[in-house]
């Protein structure tokens, strides 16, 4: 049975894509800890992050670093984070989280609650970014 991710990358499930290539996904985590919080996911359905190919996950970590980018320059904040945790959902993905400062990332901090509206202005504004 295919995850909630590969039914994103379907396009079963709705998302706020900010970007895609013909191996990757990236969107908009929809409990964020800050505006701009976006998960990675490869459209290769694997459960860990490390039982990837070294080829898949090499590529994985180039694309979220060009989507880091995006995010950085169209959130205006010092950094993104990277994080694994992978336990909620049985396909590898990474979060790109936003942050100003370390205390930023806190997942028992309660989660955003964004509009949709909120939502496709953020997930454009990323795509949209250099």
């Amino acid at each position: 049975m295919a995850t909630i991710f590969t039914k994103i990358i379907r396009g079963e499930i709705p998302s706020y894509k900010v970007a895609e290539d013909e191996n990757y996904y990236a969107f908009l985590d929809i409990n964020p800890m800050a505006e701009g919080h976006t998960l990675v996911v490869p459209k290769k359905e694997v459960d860990y992050i490390f039982d990837l190919d070294p080829d898949t996950l090499g590529g994985m970590m180039r694309f979220a670093q060009q989507a880091a980018g995006k995010i950085k320059n169209a959130m205006g904040c010092k950094r993104v984070a990277v994080v694994v945790l992978g336990l909620e959902v049985p396909h590898a993905h990474i979060h790109l989280i936003p942050l100003n400062r370390e205390s930023d990332i806190d997942f028992r901090k309660p989660k955003l609650k964004l509009s949709p509206e909120r939502f496709t202005e953020i997930a454009d504004k990323i795509a949209g970014a250099q």
